[in-house]
């Protein structure tokens, strides 16, 4: 799960993490009385959606005056963003985070991920702070140092204090700059991040060390222990069909291809996803309705792929081994006629009760394409949507 900047950074000042005064404003009206209240005389007025690049594509202006805060805040407001996280559909900005200017010295890069290849969480930090990241990694990858966090024993001053030396910290802010590594590591392990990223940290003119920007995303299985982080969570920004997926527990991810695909099972969805390309179609989303779906549930989901207007076919691709493919049968049965099928469908079943659930399928009377192998009913779905 994400969540905005502003949020972010109410979080972390939880922790004890320097971040500038900021408050969030839904209108211009609100936006200029914040700015009010901050009484500083450099106000920066930030677009808050969830995506990154958004200075780049005009989200983040430096406001003098409280004339300049409406001018700008009239521009953001409505505006639709597209940055490179965003897609080209962009993001519409609904609400903005009004922050005091800061006396930037230096900016910084740090972040807190989980590492697949060590199973470890790691801290990394760059003085290529302000610029993407995985820019630096492409072209001064000697400027990315880590630090791999032992999960007995959490990240140690010392290597909070090695990170902040290899990234060129001031000497005398080192200290500072460790503490607040370890604040943010903190964070990240209390409230299950994924991913905790202060991209700039900054330096400031007095001798602070701050999180300019904040970047918390959440593990939606540990939601369930952190009722706060949820009630943080903003559905505008979501996907509808994500959103009317999570309601039934569907792990489904809205793609940009026109086959929507159910399967059950993340390895075998990822399979699927992975033969359509190969026989030259793009899938229309991930969807994983679970080893122990009910006929409801696969009838939701079967629905959540037909309100995709993308979706020109369907491939069903089920192993029934918890799952019984008489109930998938039922489901999809039961979808189409409520909502009239009208685009190719594909079905491939295997395993428990596989003989039960194809006499559903071929007594229904529907326009359904029976496969028999997965690599069939890829190259049946992608010939019959092409």
């Amino acid at each position: 799960m994400n969540i905005h900047e502003y949020q972010g950074k109410e979080v972390l000042k939880q922790y004890g993490v320097a971040v500038p005064q900021g408050k969030v404003a839904f209108t211009v009206d609100e936006a200029v009385a914040a700015a009010g209240e901050l009484g500083t005389s450099v106000v920066v007025v930030k677009a808050q959606i969830h995506a990154g690049g958004r200075g780049k594509a005009g989200g983040v202006k430096i406001a003098k005056n409280l004339d300049e805060v409406r001018a700008y805040a009239s521009e953001i407001l409505g505006k639709v963003l597209v940055t490179h996280q965003t897609g080209p559909e962009g993001k519409e900005v609904k609400r903005l985070l009004i922050e005091q200017g800061c006396d930037i010295k230096k900016e910084y890069y740090v972040g807190v991920v989980v590492d697949r290849a060590t199973g470890r969480v790691v801290m990394m930090g760059s003085e290529e702070g302000g610029t993407e990241i995985e820019e630096v990694a492409a072209h001064s990858p000697e400027k990315i140092f880590k630090e791999i966090v032992d999960p007995a024993i959490g990240l140690q001053p010392f290597q909070a204090r090695r990170l902040a030396y290899n990234i060129n910290i001031p000497t005398e802010l080192v200290n500072k700059a460790a503490k607040f590594m370890t604040q943010l590591y903190t964070a990240f392990v209390e409230k299950d991040c994924s991913i905790a990223e202060i991209n700039p940290l900054v330096v400031t003119g007095d001798g602070n060390v701050m999180a300019l920007d904040a970047k918390l995303n959440f593990d939606s299985n540990a939601l369930y222990r952190h009722k706060d982080i949820q009630a943080l969570r903003d559905l505008e920004e979501e996907d509808d069909k994500e959103i009317e997926a999570s309601k039934y527990d569907l792990s489904y991810i809205a793609l940009d291809g026109n086959i929507g695909c159910m399967v059950n099972g993340a390895g075998l969805a990822m399979a699927t996803m992975d033969i359509i390309k190969h026989y030259g179609g793009d899938p229309a989303n991930f969807l994983d309705v679970g080893g122990g779906a009910t006929k409801e549930k696969v009838t939701e989901a079967f629905k959540i792929i037909l309100s995709d207007t993308k979706v020109k076919g369907i491939f069903v691709n089920i192993f029934g081994g918890i799952m019984r493919c008489d109930v998938i049968a039922d489901g999809v049965v039961a979808a189409a006629r409520e909502l009239g099928l009208d685009r190719p469908l594909v079905v491939r079943l295997e395993g428990t009760n596989v003989d039960l659930g194809k006499k559903i399928l071929n007594e229904s009377g529907l326009n359904i394409v029976a496969a028999d192998s997965m690599a069939d009913g890829a190259q049946k779905i992608v010939a019959l949507v092409q």
